[in-house]
Formats: structure tokens, sequence, C-alpha cells
């Protein structure tokens, strides 16, 4: 019988779904284990064989705890609301709810055939109003809650209302905006209804605030730094400008500490960690206040190295503070102006990386300093940042390389502050302490005393304080996007009201327009029916607005990280239309226990969503303030690109082994239209697109075509992508996902090879032949050899180990060794290959099913025990000795390792090698140390 994966694979597939085999209730008399993987964006171009390999991985982890006895919850999902879906829509006209459940469709086909292990308990979809229903909810408690500094956690905006009625806010530990009034109980009291809730807004912990962004006005949306490259949109390739806009905004930054030291107990890569502690970016030093010169403001700067304060030469202050334009002479104000305009093509991370052009202006005014009440030149400069610290430092050329490149490109003078350092040679150490001429009572001080001192003198002189900075921003929260969660948000007087909890999901309504309107107004704002009645409690036509009982809707929606912060929970109770899940599924399940997914999302959704969890323990939903308590970030499958060299100003290809000389353009080609050796098939090239009908082809002299092969990142960009259905039809899905395993170690990158394919669907024949010999069944009730026990007991242990260490690749060889040996023992033992069987059942779960059905079992194999490994058969019962003469190892020879002494000189002495080296002679010394050598002096 013949080994016909197609229909067994259906079958399996089948079956699982109607025994509703990898369900996952809540059973607690089974130990729970949540695998869980960062789930896909569902784009219309489907899966390619890159996107499997840490799905693939995942599901053996929880085939494996399945056989180990765990209630597994392993689900998957889609990540569905975003920007693609908008701009598909706006190219085509479609509504991205009809393009995006096509693509989930086509996603869980793709999922479906690769014999995933999924959790069947409802999809959770990010654009389902089921699922943003509580995105809106969970939106609605952060705007109801603010941040004790006291508690150290989050409390309801009640609690505060309480101590501002009892005591003001003068002495109140909270996080809050910076321009916060200070007020007492009775002041509150006489406050008027608006502006009391204009002070809340500056200690919730979601909040309207003005913010420079990135700014696409061809797309007419706010984009985040990782979706700008080189000052253009990811997306399009659009120009992106820095703007200030109002924004819901997440005071992210009051959970910096938290977030830092929870990184501490968890098992993630340490890369991510490191990363996301340099996001937080945790500093000691001091804020020092600069008064300045003929007016009223000041500058305040944090930096962590007061001690360098007597070397400032200068300030330089954010271009886009609003400080820029209270302090810029009239002389200076054409030159701050057209500064402030080339900053604003610069995004957040090209200022704050090297550029060859450093810009910047002085602004005409001058800061007084706190000690020497010397005048220091102001200047507003690209590589500060108005987002982080103060906006504002108090530049030492001779002490930062920044500040030394700065004050060289505009010949600021730089006095050599310091005694015995060399300032042309940019920064000094930061770990060294310093002298200073004119500091004397910082003297032959280290680094911490003289932070130390610094901070008390600027406290007595009332000019700053020592204290702790962190770089971690609150984070913009909302997007002049269609596509994504609407804000459960109306309002009244121009300040923001929340929708009541009962009246939600807030949903979003059909719009044909998904471009910004002509007012500039996000895509809502082309909606005739977003106004909120607040009597009949629901959406109604915009022509009903009042401002008396019905108000304007919040026309921004939320970013794409908001579903992604918290979709994890909802798998757990995902029917639940009362609450995020039940407390007796959260208390069950707990937290994550394996997380699969890529690095990229270090400084995004990995710590988005650790914020929200933090926040969700804080207001008791959730009963740990960390999701996952282990992360693995898999690597990528590479593709093998191909290129085609066009000449300039040209309609003409060219060979690439004829280019020498040629000034061409090289233009990636799609892989499918290359054949063996490189060559391309010209006719289906021309075929391919219609501008390339009538193209001159130039052929080397023997008519051949080449391409030239590059590996890169697998994309339908790049023309390089392999669909895994192809791979399905062709191998298997047993196949692809050994064969996604075998290419090498999960957090490692590797090239796709189709070519080494065939040899590990040649692998699952051999496996079958054990079994089948053609048409007859061959698998006996025999007792195994010792051999053949050996080669079981030590694939059981090496395949666990592996397992547990997520080491798949070595996996699949001991695989391949195992069959091998076991072929080579023609051992068709039913009891080794039972064994054999559940082993490969997470790899290869569909041959693995249907071999164990002829084995004669019923119900599956998924919740087999996994087998134990005897030590005993591990134990090796012969021991090679190396036989040498007169020092020179002339043989090998495998004795009993039971031998006695005399046994082993009996045998070697009678041994026919033994007898020709010698030739007659007797020898003088016969040398053993058992279990190591033998050595024969003559």
């Amino acid at each position: 019988m013949t080994y016909d994966f197609r229909e067994i694979e259906k079958k399996w597939q089948r079956y699982w779904k109607r025994e509703n085999t990898f369900k996952a209730d809540i059973d607690h008399d089974k130990k729970p284990f949540y695998v869980l993987d960062m789930f896909p964006y569902p784009s219309g171009a489907g899966l390619h064989v890159g996107h499997p390999l840490g799905y693939i991985a995942s599901d053996i982890y929880a085939r494996f705890k399945r056989h180990k006895g765990f209630n597994v919850l392993h689900p998957m999902g889609f990540d569905s609301f975003g920007l693609p879906a908008e701009q598909y829509a706006i190219q085509t006209g479609q509504h991205p709810a009809i393009t995006t459940q096509k693509n989930i469709a086509k996603y869980k086909e793709q999922l479906r055939k690769m014999g995933f292990s999924y959790t069947p308990m409802g999809e959770v979809s990010t654009s389902n109003p089921n699922f943003y229903k509580w995105t809106q909810w969970i939106f609605s408690q952060l705007f109801n809650s603010w941040y004790s500094i006291e508690k150290d956690k989050a409390l309801p905006i009640s609690s505060l209302i309480c101590v501002f009625e009892s005591e003001g806010n003068e002495n109140i530990k909270a996080v809050c905006s910076a321009n916060t009034p200070v007020f007492s109980p009775s002041e509150w009291k006489q406050f008027s209804d608006s502006k009391r809730q204009e002070i809340l807004l500056k200690y919730r912990l979601c909040y309207l605030g003005e913010m420079e962004v990135n700014w696409c006005p061809n797309l007419g949306s706010v984009l985040a730094n990782d979706e700008v490259v080189d000052s253009l949109s990811e997306r399009g390739g659009h120009p992106v400008v820095r703007k200030k806009m109002v924004q819901w905004i997440m005071r992210i930054s009051a959970y910096s500490e938290r977030l830092l030291q929870g990184l501490e107990k968890l098992d993630w890569p340490e890369p991510i960690k490191e990363s996301q502690r340099h996001w937080i970016g945790k500093s000691k030093g001091a804020k020092i206040r600069f008064s300045i010169k003929d007016s009223s403001e000041v500058i305040e700067v944090f930096t962590t190295r007061p001690d360098t304060i007597f070397g400032v030469s200068f300030m330089t202050i954010a271009p886009e503070l609003e400080l820029v334009k209270k302090i810029t002479s009239h002389k200076q104000k054409d030159q701050v102006a057209h500064c402030i305009s080339e900053v604003s093509k610069r995004n957040e991370r090209e200022r704050m990386g090297e550029n060859e052009t450093i810009l910047g202006a002085f602004t005409g005014s001058y800061a007084i300093h706190p000690f020497t009440k010397q005048e220091i030149p102001i200047w507003i400069g690209d590589y500060v940042l108005a987002s982080y610290g103060t906006g504002a430092v108090m530049s030492v050329p001779s002490g930062d390389q920044r500040d030394f490149d700065f004050a060289k490109q505009f010949d600021i003078p730089i006095p050599n502050i310091f005694q015995g350092v060399d300032i042309s040679k940019g920064a000094f150490s930061q770990k060294q302490g310093f002298e200073f001429t004119n500091s004397h009572f910082l003297n032959g001080l280290g680094y911490e005393v003289a932070l130390d001192r610094v901070g008390e003198a600027l406290k007595k002189i009332e000019a700053g304080k020592k204290t702790i900075n962190y770089r971690l921003r609150d984070a913009v929260f909302s997007r002049q996007r269609y596509w994504g969660e609407p804000f459960p948000i109306y309002y009244k007087d121009g300040l923001p009201q929340l929708i009541e909890e009962k009246y939600l999901p807030l949903e979003l309504p059909e719009v044909k327009n998904y471009q910004p309107t002509e007012t500039g107004d996000p895509p809502l704002g082309n909606s005739q029916k977003w106004a909120w009645d607040t009597k009949q409690k629901s959406i109604v036509d915009n022509s009903k607005i009042d401002h008396k009982t019905v108000f304007p809707l919040e026309l921004n929606t939320m970013p794409g990280w908001a579903g992604s912060s918290w979709y994890f929970y909802r798998y757990m109770d995902a029917q639940n239309n009362n609450e995020i899940a039940s407390k007796e599924a959260v208390n069950y399940w707990k937290e994550v226990d394996i997380y699969i997914g890529g690095g990229e999302h270090a400084t995004g959704h990995l710590i988005y969503s650790r914020f929200w969890q933090k926040f969700l323990y804080d207001i008791g939903m959730l009963p740990v303030d960390e999701y996952a308590k282990k992360l693995i970030n898999q690597g990528m499958i590479l593709g093998q690109s191909a290129f085609i060299y066009k000449l300039k100003s040209e309609n003409t290809f060219i060979s690439s082994n004829k280019i020498e000389g040629q000034k061409t353009i090289r233009l990636h080609v799609d892989i499918s239209l290359v054949e063996a050796g490189n060559k391309l098939d010209i006719e289906a090239f021309i075929r391919s697109r219609a501008d390339y009908k009538g193209a001159n082809i130039i052929k080397d002299e023997k008519g051949n075509f080449f391409v030239d092969r590059e590996v890169e990142k697998m994309s339908k960009s790049k023309f390089n992508v392999i669909s895994p259905d192809d791979i399905c039809q062709q191998y298997g899905a047993d196949t692809l996902r050994l064969y996604e395993m075998f290419l090498g170690p999960l957090e490692q990158s590797k090239p796709w090879n189709t070519s080494g394919i065939s040899g590990v669907y040649s692998f699952l024949r051999k496996l079958w032949k054990l079994f089948y010999d053609n048409e007859k069944w061959i698998v006996t009730s025999k007792t195994p050899t010792e051999e053949s026990l050996k080669t079981i007991h030590k694939t059981i242990k090496k395949i666990e180990e592996d397992i547990e260490n997520f080491s798949f690749n070595t996996s699949v060889s001991s695989f391949m060794i195992c069959v091998n040996e076991l072929q080579a023992q023609k051992c068709h033992c039913r009891s080794i290959l039972e064994s054999l069987l559940v082993l490969l059942s997470p790899y290869a779960p569909h041959i693995s099913e249907e071999l164990w059905e002829r084995l004669g079992h019923k119900g599956g194999i998924s919740n087999i025990p996994f087998p134990t490994y005897d030590e005993s058969y591990l134990v090796e019962q012969t021991k090679e000795y190396p036989v040498s003469f007169n020092g020179k190892m002339k043989f090998k020879l495998e004795l009993a390792r039971d031998l006695s002494e005399q046994d082993i000189k009996s045998l070697v002495m009678n041994h026919d090698k033994t007898k020709v080296i010698l030739n007659g002679n007797s020898p003088k010394k016969l040398i053993i140390v058992p279990g190591k050598i033998i050595n024969i002096v003559y």
C-alpha cells in the first residue's frame, strides 16, 4: 500500500474538526498549559512558507504537552484592523470588512491544510465588534483611572476627585501633565464642570494632548516611527513630516519603573529585554533650571552629567517647543523658521541617528548660568527632541560628542573648561570624574559624589535637584484612519465624554469614502450618521447635533496595537459576552506559558501589551502582572530572489553574463519564471507584464538568458514567495512541517531551498515501509531485539530533550537516524513502532494518526502518553579498545565491558592481527587499562 498523503491529510483534518480533538475546556483535574503564536495580519497575499515557521514550532510543543497529560490551550486569531485593508479599500472601493473576511477565510484554509492543533474556542478577530467592544471597555477603564505614585498603581479617577474635594492637589503624589495648575479644595469646588474636566484630563491614564507626530498627508494619517523609512511612509513611499496635533495619548510613562523591573522575572530573549531596557531608558541625573535673559521664561534640562555644568558652552532646545517662538529675536526669525521647516522633514529616528547635515539655528536669546551667572547662547538643534526629557539640553562640547559636532558645525566657541581633557577628541568617558578650574566644590570628586554635591547646590539656590528620568514617552493612541476601533467618546463643550459600558460596542459606520475629508478630518468625518444621542443612547444622523442632547463623536480610531495588547486573554473565554473573560477562566489559564513570535515587536507590541497587562492587573481584572512567562523569537525563512538587468533609459533587458561595461538597472523578477541553472523563461517573462511586451532581449552567445540570484527576506514585493499550498499539494503538510524544522535552529534565519524538501519526503515514505512491504502489512508482535530497544530509547531521550530545548532541527535528524537503524535491523515490532509514532506525532501528525489507526487503535494519537526512556537500554555493553604495539595504534577491537583483564589478554593475544604484527616474537610486556587502552611492548 502506498503512502497517499493527500487522502490521509484530508481524512485526519476532518477527524480533528469533527471530534473537536483539540478543545481546551477548563478541567481542574489537568494542569493547564497555554501555547500562543503572535497572531497574523490577514493580508490578501496569504501565507508564504516563511510564515508557518513559528506556528509549526508552537504546534509541536502544544502536541508534545498534550502527550504529557496537560490541558493545552493553543489558539489562533487575526490582527485584522490596520492600514493595509484601508488602503486596499481606497484603491478598489471594497469595504475593508469584506476584504478582511475574505483574507481571514484564506488564512484559515491555509492553516487547516498544515494540520495545526488549534483550539476551536471561537475565532478572535480584532475587527469583530464582539472583540473590540472589550478594547473600547479597556480604553474606558484607562480614561477613568489615574496613577498614584504613593501606591505605585492605577486607581479610579473617582478617588482622585475625593482628594481634590478634601485636600486640593498640592500634596498629592500622582503622575500628571507638566502644566497642571496647583489648586486648593475650595478652588476645586468653585471650578466649572468644564474646568474640572480639563484638570482631570491632566491625570487620566488616557488623555488628550498636543504632540509631535509623523504626519503623512498622502495617507491622511499619523504613522508610528517603525512605519517611516527615510522620511517616507513604509507603505506607498509618501512624504512624512513632523506635525503638532491633538491626539489621544496613553500615559505609559507612569509604568516605566514597573516595566523595567518586570523584565527581570521573564524568560525572554536577552536582546528583547535589552531593547526594552534601552527604550525605557532609566537614567540618574539632575533637573536644572536656567533663567533666560530679559524674559520670564526658563529652560529646564535633565542631564545625567550635572557635574559638567561648568562646561556648558550653549543651550540647545528642540525646534518644535513653543518656547522657541517666545524667545526668538526678530533678527533670527527667518533662520529659525527655515531650520524648523527642514527639521520637520526628519522623523525622530533620523534625528537621533547620524546625519551628514546637522540642522540648527541661533535664537538670538541667552540663558543665565545658575552658578556663574554667565550668558549662554540658546540654539535650536535637530538632535534634541521635544518628546524626550524636557526638550532641552545644556550643551557641553567637551563632554558630549553630539554637542561637540554641533559646536564645530556652527563655529560655537568651545572653552577648555576641564583640566587635563583633550577636547579636540570629542566626548570623554562618562565613568571618570574630572576637576573643574572654576568649581572648587567639585575638585577631585568621582562621578557619584559630584552628582550628589551638584544636586545639593542646585537645591540650595532653587535651580534644580537630583532626580531619575526615563526615556520612555507617552504613546500616541489615535490614528486618522477608518479601519480601526472607534473611540467610545463624544464631545460636549469640546471636552471628551465616555459612552457608558452597557451601550458598547460603538460600531464603525459604513462610509463610501475612506479618504480624509476635504476639511482634513479623518475618514469617519465622511459619515453622515456619526453623532451620539445621550437620551436615546444611540448613534444618530449628524444633522441632529444640537450640543444639548446630541453631540459629535470622536473621528479618530485606535491604533493597530490596541487589540493586540490584550487578545491573549480573550482566547481564554472567547464566547463571553459579559466580560473580557470570566474570573474562573483567567484564574485557571492565568498566563501564556510559551509565546512565539518575531523579535521586531520588541518595543512595539511587546511593551504596550505589558503596559496594558499591568494596568488590568491593577484594577483587579487579571491575576498576574506579566502575561507571558517564556518568549521565543523565531528566525526568518529567507527567499532566493532573482534579478534581471535592464539597460538605463531603454526597454532592453540583458543576460546577467553580458552586462560588463553596460549601465543597467537591477530589478526583481518573479522566481516562477526562472528555470534550472538560473535561466529565465523569456516568453513567460514577456507575457508576465504589459510593459514588457515588445522589449528587446539580449541573450548570450549560446542563446541563453541568465538572471542573478540572492538570498533576502521572503516578500511578495520581491517576487520570491513560495506558497505553502503548493508544497502541501506536491509533498504533503507533514513533509512541509518536518522540512521547515529541519532547515536549522528555530531562532536563526535560514534560506529556503525547495530542492532539499524531497529528502524529507523520502524519509516519510521510508517510515511507511516499516509498516508495509508494497501492499503487505508487515508489523509483527515479536519481542524486539536489544539493538532495536537501544535505538528507540535513544531516540525517545533525544526527542524529549530537543522539544524541551526547542531544538527541532536536531529532532528531525534523530528521526531519520532512527528509521534508518530500524530498517537496517529489519525491525517491524509493534511495540517499537508504536513508540516511534507517538514521538513523531507532534512533527508529522497526519501520517502518525493514520499508522496508529492501522495498528488497531481507536480515538486518535493526540492524547496518548509520551513514551519514557529506560536508561538501562542506553548503557553501552561493549567498549572499542585501541590496540597499540610499542605505543603505535595498529587496530581497534570491540570487547564486552565486563571482561576481566585475563580475558582481555587472552582475546588480544589470540587475535589474527596480533599474530601477524608480532610475527613470532614474544611480547616483553602487555599493558592493559580496562575500558581505555591495550599496549603490547615487544
